[in-house]
This record gives C-alpha cells, structure tokens and sequence, in this order.
C-alpha cells in the first residue's frame, strides 16, 4: 500500500512540473543554464518566466522610476515634520537642528561637544539612559546623537511598531532634559578623555580639520572649534548649557524626519510629544546668531613630535600632516555640484589602501601624485559645504625632510585645475559621483539625514534623480571657471607636526597664482 501511494504521488509531482513548464514556455526542455552565460551577454528569454510577469514586487520608486515623494507639514510651534516612504519593517526616525559649534560665538567653546555627550541620559520621563535603552531594546532600537559645526542630529532605527515611543523619547530628550551635576560631572572627563585620546592617536585627522577651519574662518562661525578647548572643560555649567538650549534649540530651528513612517502617524506622535508637551527651558527671547561665516584665509601651524605617537611591532612611520585649503561655494550655491565633480575627479588616499573598483585609483591624486612620489603616504581632496561657505582642501602627509616638496606638488595640483581636463577622467569623475550618491541612498539612515537637513536648510528635499541630471549637466569648463574662482581667494593652510622644511604661507600663495606646468620648474621652496 505504501508503495502504491508513493508511485501515485511521484507520478502526480511529474505531471504538476510538466504543467509549470509549459505555462512557463519550457515544455519539455530544462531551463537553460544561467550559470554558464557570461555576465557581458543578455540572459535568453527562457530564463524570464512569463508566469512571474504578473508578480507584484515591492517597489521604493515610483512608476516613473523617481523615489516616492516624501510629505513636509509646520506645526503650530514652527516645528517641521517630514517623511519620507521607504520598505521594509524598521524605520528611523530623528531630530535635525540648525545648532553646532558655529553658533557658540558667544558662549564658551564647548557647549556642543558637551550636549553631544549629554544626549540621550536622564529626562523628565526617563531616570537614566539604562530606561532609554530598555524602552528601545523592546523595539529592536538603537539610537545616537552627532553634532557638526552647523547641524546637531538626534536619531533611532527601530521596529515601526515602536514608532510612537521613539516619538516620546526623542520629545523629552530634545525638550526636557535634567541635567544633573551628577552626568555634567561624567561628561566633563568623557570630553577631556576625548580630547587627550585625539591629541595622542596616530591618526591626525580630528586635529588637521579643527585646523584647516580655524585657519579659513579664523574666530568666526565656521572657524570655532568643535571639539572642547582644555580650558573650557571646568567652566561650562548646567545654567550656560540651559542657555544655549533655550536660544538654539527651539521648535522653529527643528526638523522631526522619518523614513519608513506614515506621515499622518508621524505628526500626531509629534504633536503630542514636541507641540503639547512644553520644553523644561523656557524658550529665550534674545536673537540666536545669525552672522555669515567671513572667509579670512591663513595658516595654522601646530609644532608637534609624532615620531613616536604609535610604538610596537609595526610602528606608524615619522610623518608630518599638511592640508591646503581655498574657498568654495555653500550647498545651496549653483556652483556646488560642479565642486562636487572636482572632488571626486581629485579623489585620492593612502599609498598603502588596498584597490578594487570604484576605489579611485584613476582620480588625480592617484594617478599624478601616489604614484609619482614614493614619499607621499597620502593624500586625499575634501569639499566642506555648509549653509552660507564651503572650503575646497587637499590633505596629504609625508616624511617631515619632505614637508617642501609635498607643499610644492600640493599647490601643483591646484594650479592645474584651470588647465586642460581630459574626457575620460572627466566623465568617469562623473559616473563615480553618480554612483557614490545612489549607492549610499539605499541606506535608510542615509536618507534620514539626506531628508532632515535638506528640509532644515530649504523647506524640502529634492529628488534624487534632480542631481544626477545636474552632474550630466556639468561641463569641463565649469570646472575650469570655479578653480579660477578658487585660486583668487587668500589659501587656508594647516600644518601639524615636525616644522622644520615648512615653506611660508606667501610662498605657498605665490605658488598657487603661478601656472608653471611643471612643479620641477618651480623655486618658490628652494
């Protein structure tokens, strides 16, 4: 009986593969073997089953192949919520406010780098930071606080069935937080640890952009330090961070943003936790800060013995850390997508990185200084773009005996900028910047920040595929046209290390007017 019952059920199985093959327009052959068709030739029609045409998938973009338009609503404190459609079951959902260490012109230098550390302890609702995490861990959540030198971030990823205690937590954070001498105390040796760490690391890289600012904004907005002087660390109070909250982080100056969330949802946790329930401050009356960041130029020099900052079986080598600077344009500016084109065609890194593609081995810095200059360990192109300037650096590093040289091939390189710029380095600068943006745009806390301070800085976010027609857009001779720009303005120049060989800021700048196409031909360092 068993074996008839299992000869029944074999034969009924050959007949149901039959019948999927032909509905499939395979009849009776075997699908072909996809394994083996070469990645450069198109798969056969075969491999495409009709049956699955009719499949529903789950899209993030719409039909037109544009993201799905997100929602912004002003509550009735000035406060934003925006939101932003996207799949899966979590969500992430933050707080965006124009504060940062740009802002701190009247108060000690500092403040943001406490409020940083600060972030997400004891409340009015929560006793410590242990509850906080408790309520989260229910909701798979985790959650984090940044500050830049205009922007301070408050953000959780969690289970969209949290959502409304995400709301909560972020309300009482943001709005009403105690501060205790208890926790002041605490952050007081996190921020000296912080800083004492970041003085004695290998890496210079915290340090090199302090500098570079200080020296391009010199004590001004952009130009005030983001981490926490020494000095400041006993002087900053419960009462002076009150303060600051009450003038900075207001509702008028916040975006609430969530991408994964119901908009309609989202405003109503809003509303109850940031609109009805007031901050523990009481809001100031006095005008928050609204200078523009003033461009000055100059050098920062930090004399300093890293000769031995990493000891052991495989010791950093002695090097001294250069960064170059000349003033850009703000993200708002119809010129910054030409600079971010620049960036990427600049590109650059380590001498020791590993390859592979996309990694910029073909960018100039690569190419024109790496593989040129055996002593070059690094070198690497930024572009800082804030609301109202941006500063276009290079930052390369080298043995202290060729601190001239470097500071030679560096200028070089700018100079050349308003010269000749090849199609294929031109056009694969391009598609990399293309490739970067929505590659990174997949990651749904990327698109949390993308949709936060686009909305904090222009009321809305544009759609994506908006900047990849303005890249197309860009010609080689916009790039010629901001680097003349560029090379007008005063250099920003900042040096940490052995000083000995370190040329003078005129000299630096003379070598950035002067359009020699050969940096062997130059004298300005000998």
């Amino acid at each position: 009986m068993l074996g008839c019952c299992t000869r029944s059920v074999l034969r009924l199985r050959q007949t149901q593969l039959r019948l999927a093959g032909l509905r499939c327009g395979y009849a009776s052959q075997p699908p072909p073997p996809i394994h083996r068709v070469p990645l450069s030739e198109p798969l056969s029609t075969a491999a495409h089953p009709t049956v699955l045409e009719s499949h529903p998938f789950i899209s993030p973009t719409g039909s037109d192949g544009r993201a799905e338009p997100g929602r912004v609503s002003t509550l009735s404190n000035g406060i934003r919520v925006a939101s932003q459609p996207h799949y899966g079951q979590f969500c992430t959902v933050g707080v965006c406010i124009d504060s940062g260490s740009r802002y701190e012109v009247a108060y000690p230098s500092g403040i943001s780098h406490f409020l940083e550390k600060l972030a997400f302890a004891s409340t009015q609702k929560f006793q410590s930071n242990d509850e906080i995490q408790s309520r989260l861990e229910k909701f798979g959540g985790i959650c984090d606080c940044q500050s830049t030198r205009d922007t301070f971030l408050y953000a959780a990823s969690i289970d969209r069935r949290g959502l409304e205690t995400m709301v909560e937590i972020l309300g009482d954070v943001v709005l009403r937080p105690n501060i205790t001498e208890e926790e002041l105390q605490f952050t007081r040796m996190a921020v000296q640890y912080e800083v004492e760490d970041a003085q004695m690391r290998p890496d210079q890289e915290p340090l090199m952009l302090e500098a570079i600012h200080s020296a391009a904004f010199s004590n001004n907005t952009l130009g005030l330090p983001k981490m926490c002087p020494p000095e400041n660390t006993a002087g900053i109070s419960r009462s002076i961070l009150m303060k600051y909250l009450s003038t900075y982080h207001v509702p008028s100056r916040m975006v609430v943003a969530g991408v994964g969330v119901e908009h309609d949802q989202l405003v109503r946790y809003v509303e109850d936790h940031f609109v009805n329930s007031p901050p523990v401050y009481e809001l100031s009356k006095a005008h928050a800060d609204q200078s523009l960041a003033q461009y000055t130029g100059g050098l920062v020099s930090i004399e300093k013995d890293l000769s031995n900052v990493s000891l052991g079986p495989t010791p950093m080598p002695d090097l001294v850390h250069l960064t170059i600077g000349l003033e850009s344009v703000s993200h708002q500016h119809p010129n910054f997508i030409a600079f971010c084109v620049l960036n990427m065609m600049m590109g650059g890194g380590g001498s020791f990185s590993a390859g592979g593609p996309g990694k910029g081995m073909y960018t100039r810095l690569y190419t024109q200084v790496l593989n040129r200059y055996h002593w070059m360990y690094s070198a690497t192109a930024f572009n800082h773009a804030y609301g109202d300037s941006g500063l276009f650096c290079i930052t390369a590093s080298a043995p202290p005996q060729n601190l001239g040289d470097m500071t030679q091939v560096i200028t070089h390189e700018m100079a050349k900028l308003t010269g000749h710029i090849g199609n294929e380095e031109f056009n694969r600068a391009k598609t990399q910047l293309k490739s970067m943006l929505l590659m990174n745009l997949e990651s749904r806390p990327v698109i949390f920040e993308d949709v936060a301070r686009q909305v904090l800085a222009q009321g809305e976010r544009r759609d994506p595929r908006e900047y990849i027609e303005l890249i197309d857009q860009i010609q080689p001779a916009d790039i010629n046209q901001i680097a003349n720009k560029m090379l007008a303005s005063q250099p920003s120049v900042a040096v940490i290390g052995n000083l000995q060989n370190m040329p003078s800021l005129k000299d630096i700048e003379l070598s950035l007017i002067d359009k020699m196409p050969s940096p062997s031909k130059r004298s300005f360092f000998r």
